[in-house]
Formats: C-alpha cells, sequence, structure tokens
C-alpha cells in the first residue's frame, strides 16, 4: 500500500475524465502520438546521409556591407580578448 495504490490511480483517472472530457483527451493523446512520430521522423532525416548528386549547388554567400573607413564589415561581433582570473571573496566579519 504505497502512496498511489491502484485505487488512488483509478479516482485520479474518473476526475481527470470528468475535467476534461474523452473527446479532449482522444484528441491529446492523438496529438501527442503525431507528435512523436514527427520527431522520430526528424531524427532518422537527420541520420541519413545526403546524397551529393541530388543536392543542388550552393548559391555565393552574399558580402555584408563595409563601413568606408573600418577594415571589418559593419555587422561583425565585438570581441575583447581577456584573461580570467580568480578572485578571492573577502572574510565575512559576522562568522
Amino acid at each position: 500500500m504505497g502512496i498511489f495504490d491502484w485505487k488512488h490511480w483509478v479516482v485520479i483517472l474518473v476526475v481527470v475524465v470528468l475535467v476534461f472530457g474523452t473527446k479532449k483527451l482522444k484528441n491529446l493523446g492523438t496529438d501527442v502520438g503525431e507528435s512523436i512520430k514527427g520527431f522520430r521522423k526528424a531524427m532518422n532525416d537527420d541520420e541519413k546521409p545526403a546524397d551529393p548528386a541530388a543536392t543542388p549547388a550552393q548559391p555565393a554567400q552574399p558580402t555584408q556591407p563595409v563601413h568606408p573607413q573600418a577594415t571589418q564589415p559593419v555587422n561583425a561581433p565585438h570581441t575583447i580578448d581577456v584573461q580570467a582570473q580568480k578572485v578571492e571573496e573577502p572574510a565575512r566579519k559576522d562568522s
């Protein structure tokens, strides 16, 4: 007799059916099943190697606009190179 005995599950099932109705539960089950099928199909499609003869030629990459006074493109990400250093925490005065 655990916390969720079979009697508890029956009561929970009856309450869920009364609240949502059988039609909504049926639609929910169908939607979940279709989602799982779509997920499996997408996973199988990712695992298959692409046929190089079937894929069309890649179009040329468009160039980004360059600011007249800059040597890098306008939309280039800005990064800062720094070295991380360990910071010692101050001693607590209340302990």
